[in-house]
Parts: C-alpha cells; structure tokens; sequence
C-alpha cells in the first residue's frame, strides 16, 4: 500500500535509537503514544513463557498440494528465548497428522529440531497425504502438545472439482485495530484455503501510521523495525493475536508479501521507507531486505519455488490454477512527481522472469480458472475528475502528491508496458477466465480490466478484478475523521465515472472477501465489520460481484453464496 509517503514530514522523525538523520514518515499523534513508546518488546509474550516449553504463537499451515501441506509452529524453549533474542537451547519438537480430531487415526509424524538460528520456528514439509481431504494436526515438544488445528490438501490435479472456496484478506495493522475478520473467517468452517496478498505485518514504530489517531493496540518493538532481530519480534507479536491464531488453526493459508512485509514502497533497490547512508540511519537495503525476508520464511507457512520470492503456482484440480506474484522484489523505482516515466518499457514491476513465466502458466493452464494473487491493483485507476476535498484525503491514502497527478505509481499504472504486455498476450492467445485477486489500497472493488481503459467499454476487458478491503489498516473516512460510509457516498460515484470498468468501489469500510468458485462463475462476497477497534466486532454481508465463465466481466449478484 502506497498511502506512507504521506506521513513524510522533515521535522517530524521516526528512526530507530540513536539516528540522527531526519527521517520520511511523520508520527501520526496518538492519544496513548506516552505511555506505548515506553512498553518493552518482551510485553508482547504472556508470564507462561516461564513454564518451558510453550508454544505461544499457535500453529499454521500453508500452501497445500493435492498429496501435502506445509505445517508450521514457533516452540519458546526457555522463558528467555522470547522472538529475536537469538537465546535458547535446541529442542526437538515433534508433529503429528491425523484424520480425526482426536488422533485415533495417524496417518503421518515425525519431528524436527528447533533452533535459535531460525528463531525456533519450525516447518514440517509433510507428503503422502490424500488430496482433497481434511486434516487435523498438531506439534509436541517436552510434553507438551498444542491444540489441534485443522488443514486441507488441494484436489488432485486431475480431479473434475465441483466447487472451492478461499477466504481473501490483505492489510492487517496491528496499531489500527483488532483482527475480527480473520476470527470470521475461520468460524465459518467452509474454507479450502485462505488468501492473505499483502502486509500481513507492518514496520512502522507505535504511532507512525495513521490509526484515527488512536493506537489501539501498541506494536512490539515499539521502534520501527530494521534489523532481523527487530522483524522477528514484529512477527512474534502478531501471532500472538487469538484471532489470527484461531484463523491458522482452521484452513491452511497462501500468503505473498506486499511492501510492508519490508518497508513501505519497496522496489528492487531500496524503499520510500529506509534511507541508506552514513551511520545511525537505516543500514543498507541489502541488509535489511534479507533480515526481512528472512524473518518472513521462518514465521510463515510458505514454500517458495525460488528461494527469496514468494512467486509460485498452485493447482486445485481442473477448476482452479493459483498464481501467486512477487511485486517487490524485481520492480523498477517507482516513478516520481513530474517524472512521467510510467509507460517506459524498461521499467518493470514484475521483473523480466517472473513476467514471462506468468505468461507462460497462464498460456499452457487447461484449468477452468485462472486464478492471479496480486498485491497491487492492476485496473487503472484515473483521479483527476475529483474535486479538491477528495483528491487530497484520497492522494494522502496513496502516498500522491496532492496536486495534480492522477495516478498511483506504486501500482499496474506507474508500470504499463509490463500490464500493455500481460493484457495484450491474454487477448492474442484467447486466454479466458482470469482474475486478479488483489489487496493493498484498503478499499474494495470489483473490476473489468480493460485493454484500453480509454475507449472502454467499447475495448475489449482482458480479465476482471476483486480487490479486498483491509483487515483495520486506515481507508478514505479514517484519514477525513468522517463517519463511516459518508465519504465512500460521495467519492464512488465520482470514482465509477472517470472509470468506467469499475463496478462497485467501497472507499471507507473494513473487511475481507469470500471468493466461491464453481465451473460457471467466480463470485467475491464482501464482508465488512461493524467495528476494526473492538476486538468483539460483528461482521456483515455488504456485496456480491461474480464473472461468469466465458465473459471476461463483472456482474453485481444479490446473495452471498
């Protein structure tokens, strides 16, 4: 998500201890800031972690195959051997696999060690299983077990699958908010998989990203994250939420990162948020990209295909072929203010490899679907017919400047000869049935997505688009302190006239998608909580867009499925 540039301030700084360099971002002033900047990291974990072994971070798993899945814990063997703190003797942690709840009926165990090399975390790559079916699992260590969890294999590659069902999530800040939608998610019990496409973790510092200027809960560390030790902590906190615990013990999850995984508005070369220099700022990008990285394979359920990226394929029977994009690792710097360089065809958002590989899965795919997880819009998105006391709040939310570009370049548009190619090579080889499954800009849409945005609808649509609103990361009436729904009213019609192939836009609201998938159509249903700060918040239905097979477009449905 690209809204961070917005908080850049010269004479307000947020660098970790001890810089002396002026920073990009500025602190957005929380009501509790005082009190959370003083809040030690070991916070985050409870006083059990006196009682070894414990395993205070829940169980995962990730990326399932039609004979497999990834299974995941993090083991605290000792009370110090919190997150980060590179403390903590070797122990050897076991799992076990199961058709039933109980584990009357083992079909698969083994075990691993943990270490303080990777942080505890441990990952169990286990094979052999049925496709299709689910099943339940769970990790021991020093007698101890965690609770059960469940998992699903995908269909067999072969297999003429009826129907499937993902739940789609994207931009959780854990200072805006509670995780309710992932606790939804998970209660429904009808999940194949769950899709998270972006910033699943934030780097900013307590009170740098904007929260309606309210902290909900603190971060931990309560620094901006830089070093490994300081991301594994990050991500230790965050798997300490009950929500997001309950959510990974009930499907598995297909993850990819976004920028915040990193720092905000990260490309190849560097990012908005790091600056690279002399000592007592940031370090260098190479350094803290790896630390990142790192930390983001020990603590997720991710099996990457080519080691540092998250772009890979996976396949749910003869319905659904997943692919899943890597859009910060490759990418070219991101155009700035009067640069005008968007349509240079040798900049790239996708890299060359990965660009030519998407093309070439999506070519040769006999599956019905062609699924694309994508942490950036990939529609156009025009601004400029919006009037003043929108553009601005809406640039904010971007990252844009405030007058007079009217686009965003960290997404498809500041990239076009990479989306030109991609669009132009599913129209020439009559590939149909493509959607773009995309997070990152905290509103929801439904899309058709044009060859010639332009002259549409009388061009051709390539593909459609849903995109999924955040989790509790700020949208449109956050940033104008405006009750919900006010802005979204007036911003939307605006919005659907300068763009015509956008079908619904929803600029104000929290949430997450379902996307159910039959042979004749894919529909997102959207959902919306009543509250992002309450931990208890209620969840309901707001809309419904499908595209039926063949169409290439997106149609508004009435229930959800």
């Amino acid at each position: 998500m690209t809204s961070r540039r917005s908080h850049s301030s010269p004479d307000s700084p947020a660098q970790p201890t001890g810089s002396s360099a002026p920073s990009r971002r500025t602190v957005v002033k929380a009501a509790a800031a005082g009190a959370v900047l003083a809040a030690p990291s070991a916070a985050a974990f409870p006083a059990s972690a006196a009682e070894p072994p414990a395993f205070l971070h829940g169980v995962a798993s990730g990326d399932p195959l039609p004979d497999g899945v990834l299974l995941w814990t993090r083991v605290t063997p000792t009370a110090a051997a919190i997150p980060g703190s590179g403390l903590g003797p070797d122990v050897e942690v076991g799992w076990t696999v199961a058709l039933d709840k109980a584990f009357t009926n083992i079909v698969a165990k083994g075990s691993t060690t943990a270490t303080a090399t990777s942080d505890h975390t441990v990952k169990a790559d286990v094979r052999g299983l049925a496709p299709a079916t689910n099943y339940w699992f769970r990790f021991s260590a020093g007698g101890t077990d965690t609770p059960a969890a469940r998992t699903r294999t995908a269909p067999a590659a072969d297999a003429a699958t009826t129907g499937l069902r993902f739940g789609v999530v994207s931009c959780a800040n854990w200072e805006g908010g509670h995780f309710a939608a992932y606790r939804h998610l998970a209660a429904r019990g009808d999940l194949d998989a769950w899709l998270h496409l972006g910033d699943y973790i934030y780097e900013y510092g307590t009170g740098e990203y904007g929260t309606r200027d309210k902290v909900v809960r603190p971060h931990a560390p309560t620094h901006e994250i830089v070093s490994l030790a300081d991301y594994r902590v990050r991500h230790g906190r965050y798997k300490t939420d009950p929500d997001l615990q309950t959510l990974h013990a009930a499907a598995p999850v297909v993850a990819i990162w976004d920028d915040h995984e990193i720092a905000n508005d990260a490309w190849s070369g560097g990012a908005e948020n790091h600056t690279e220099g002399t000592e007592g700022t940031e370090g260098t990008w190479a350094a803290r990209r790896s630390a990142a990285k790192q930390a983001y394979f020990e603590w997720m359920p991710v099996r990457p295909a080519i080691a540092g990226t998250t772009y890979r394929r996976l396949r749910f029977g003869k319905l659904v072929d997943l692919s899943l994009l890597d859009l910060r690792s490759f990418r070219s710097q991101q155009v700035e203010v009067g640069d005008g360089e968007v349509d240079d065809p040798d900049r790239t958002l996708t890299g060359r490899a990965q660009l030519d590989w998407l093309k070439a899965g999506l070519k040769s795919s006999d599956t019905t679907w062609r699924l694309v997880g994508n942490s950036v819009m990939i529609a156009p998105f025009a601004l400029g017919n919006l009037t003043a006391d929108l553009f601005e709040p809406l640039a904010e939310l971007l990252g844009l400047p405030k007058e007079g570009l009217a686009l965003n370049p960290d997404q498809w548009d500041g990239y076009t000869d990479d989306r030109r190619e991609l669009l132009a090579h599913l129209r020439e080889n009559a590939i149909r049935n493509t959607v773009f499954l995309t997070g990152d800009i905290h509103m929801a849409w439904a899309n058709d997505v044009p060859v010639n945005a332009g002259t549409y609808p009388l061009s051709a649509s390539a593909a459609t688009e849903f995109v999924v609103t955040s989790v509790t990361s700020d949208n449109l009436d956050d940033l104008v302190k405006a009750p919900e729904g006010t802005i979204s009213a007036l911003a939307s019609p605006l919005i659907r006239a300068a763009n015509r192939h956008v079908h619904w836009v929803d600029t104000d609201r929290h949430g997450y998608g379902v996307l159910d998938i039959t042979a004749a159509r894919a529909q997102m249903d959207f959902y919306v909580l009543s509250d992002r700060t309450k931990a208890g918040a209620t969840s309901s239905w707001a809309r419904s867009y499908r595209t039926r097979s063949g169409t290439q477009k997106v149609e508004r449905t009435y229930d959800p499925v």
